[in-house]
């Protein structure tokens, strides 16, 4: 049987660990947060002063990930694969919330209007994969 492993992306305030927290509590499914990963095993190499937040070590996150992911059945929350995308009202208002500097809010919402991480996520991934993908889901919920 294949266990199938999801990614969960988008812009800071779009959704993401609600959506991912979803399917764990009914389905058994194991969420990871990868910047709360990152702070708990302290996967960071230094701090970013002008976004106010850690700045990852992609190869240990990477390392870290791979370890938990091989049986399968992991949500994974980060900023390519689904690209999740809000209002951008609603954005400013989550993110306003959350206490975001105002140069973090302000690249936030400008990378959600200008489709940033749709257009790198579309940019990774061949369509074809992704219609695989598609197709394979949803004939195993089908059963």
């Amino acid at each position: 049987m294949l266990f199938l492993n999801t990614m969960l992306t988008g812009t800071s305030g779009v959704g993401k660990t609600p959506l991912g927290k979803e399917p764990e509590s009914k389905s058994g499914l194991e969420y990871i947060n990868v910047g709360d990963l990152a702070l708990e095993e302290q996967l960071y190499d230094g701090y970013n002063e002008e976004y106010a937040c850690p700045i990852l070590e992609d190869d240990r996150v990477v390392d870290d990930l791979d370890n938990q992911m091989r049986e399968g059945r992991v949500i994974v929350d980060y900023y390519g694969f689904f690209v999740l995308r809000t209002d951008t009202n609603v954005l400013h208002e989550r993110l306003e919330t959350r206490g975001h500097n105002e140069k973090k809010l302000t690249d936030n919402i400008q990378c959600e209007v200008f489709q940033v991480l749709y257009e790198e996520a579309t940019a990774s991934y061949k369509e074809e994969i992704i219609l695989k993908w598609i197709k394979q889901r949803i004939k195993d919920h089908n059963s």
